[in-house]
């Protein structure tokens, strides 16, 4: 441990210390940071048996600043317990900032793989896009999952392909036909985005192998890129800034999604229509993984970056952002879906039932779920301001109140074209609604900040009921 590594240890730690006060709409089913600022999911596993989450961490500011590695890890991915903080940007390939990155479980050792973000001194001809930065990728592994080695520094911007910009970063790894392959999120010079394929034999040496895009330019940088196989379907995921045109313009200001790719990553492959993982309001940078026993989980954060129409009014209790709760992604006859991991139901409490409409008052944190939908009539109001409904061929969540005092803070609405309804799940904690539409098919994210916890559902004919969520239950 060097002496930056100390100071920037005791400093968080002291920050940590003083962290608390107003909690009002501090989660209790989805991760959050100690204090401060959170944002990307970070080197998601299970390992001996422990599921771990690293995440991009500035705990001195809760509107981001330097980041870190934060560490948390659980029995169950719903009670997580705070490690501290895991990797800090204390090396000259790192110094400002731990940027996002994956775990891989291999012989017994977990393997950390991230970009280390160097922003040099301002300098009017710095544009740090082409010019004025460095991005590394950095490599450092454990045998325990909280006690790491040295980093070691395997590329940097020289080791690119050189029609890119100096913005490469997010790695993931993979083993295929017994080659490791590492994906990156990439933007070319003439500003269109792309990922890029890299293998190795040993982990350590890397050389790149291909790029993957899109016949057409699509956006200007894929961000964490993220590519695995379920249930058959080959998933491309990425998360795509720049997308403009009228498809784009009732959306987030960056959009997550993925591509089915049929054929080979690492050499033949098409490419499908990209697909949005997430219609609402609060969803970005998801990353994947797959369990011991074979499931492939992901989690996003629950946050936007760049985004000036809303906020959050956790800042001035000193901290922002989580997690989405984690879900599993399968794919039913070639479509890709995605449902609350099953440990949830272990945590469902007193439950209220009704037959087309219910109602309850003065809960914040249940699991509800309307099935038997008649002629796709839906509509649900959560604190009294959040409306989800299925009008004229579109699901709907709307706010309707958009100042940013209000439970919205600034959000307005949000859709997905969709043929019919026949089911609704809705998963709402304190200060966040996830709501999954068809089984999975279509899923809306957002925070919201209600005076008054509760929920109506209206659904003609329809089987609803309401579980509380209760974290000492299980």
């Amino acid at each position: 441990m060097n002496a930056l590594t100390r100071d920037l240890k005791k400093l968080t730690e002291e920050k940590e210390r003083c962290a608390g006060g107003n909690d009002r709409y501090r989660q209790k089913i989805h991760l959050m940071p100690p204090v401060g600022w959170l944002n990307d999911p970070n080197g998601l596993c299970q390992f001996q048996g422990v599921f771990h989450s690293f995440f991009q961490y500035s705990p001195f500011n809760p509107e981001g600043g330097v980041k870190m590695w934060g560490h948390c890890t659980s029995s169950d991915m719903i009670r997580w317990e705070y490690r501290g903080v895991t990797l800090y940007p204390d090396q000259p390939f790192d110094c400002s900032g731990v940027y996002s990155g994956c775990a891989l479980i291999e012989d017994g050792e977990m393997h950390l793989f991230y970009t280390g973000n160097v922003k040099l001194e301002d300098r009017d001809d710095y544009d740090y896009v082409n010019s004025g930065r460095e991005a590394n990728t950095v490599l450092v592994s454990s045998r325990d999952g909280e006690h790491f080695g040295n980093k070691r520094l395997l590329m940097k911007n020289t080791d690119y392909p050189a029609d890119l910009t100096l913005h490469v970063r997010d790695p993931k790894v993979w083993k295929q036909g017994g080659v490791w392959y590492m994906i990156q999120g990439a933007r070319r010079k003439d500003d269109v985005g792309e990922a890029i394929l890299f293998r190795s034999d040993d982990l350590v040496s890397w050389n790149y192998h291909s790029t993957v895009r899109t016949e057409e330019p699509f956006g200007y940088m894929w961000e964490c890129p993220d590519y695995y196989e379920t249930d058959g379907v080959k998933i491309l995921s990425a998360s795509v800034q720049g997308l403009t045109g009228e498809a784009w313009k009732d959306r987030n200001v960056y959009q997550s999604g993925y591509f089915t790719l049929e054929g080979d990553i690492t050499g033949e492959y098409s490419l499908s229509d990209y697909h949005l993982w997430d219609y609402g309001f609060d969803y970005y940078a998801p990353q994947s993984f797959e369990t011991e026993e074979g499931r492939r989980i992901q989690i996003a954060w629950m946050g936007m970056p760049d985004c000036e129409e809303y906020t959050n009014l956790t800042i001035e209790d000193g901290w922002q952002h989580c997690f989405t709760f984690p879900r599993e992604v399968y794919a039913a006859d070639g479509v890709v879906k995605q449902w609350p991991i099953r440990e949830l139901n272990e945590y469902r409490g007193a439950a209220v039932r009704g037959k087309g409409t219910l109602a309850a008052k003065e809960v914040s944190v249940y699991d509800a779920e309307i099935t038997g939908i008649r002629d796709s009539r839906f509509r649900a109001v959560l604190g009294d301001e959040l409306v989800l409904e299925y009008r004229d061929g579109r699901f709907v969540m709307k706010f309707s109140d958009r100042d940013r005092a209000s439970a919205s803070a600034g959000r307005g609405i949000r859709y997905a074209e969709v043929e019919k309804v026949d089911s609704v799940r809705i998963l709402a904690d304190v200060s966040s609604v996830e709501v999954f539409v068809n089984g999975g098919q279509y899923v809306f994210s957002t925070r919201y900040y209600p005076k008054r916890a509760g929920i109506r559902i209206e659904a003609d004919g329809a089987d609803a009921v309401i579980y509380e969520i209760t974290e000492n239950i299980k």
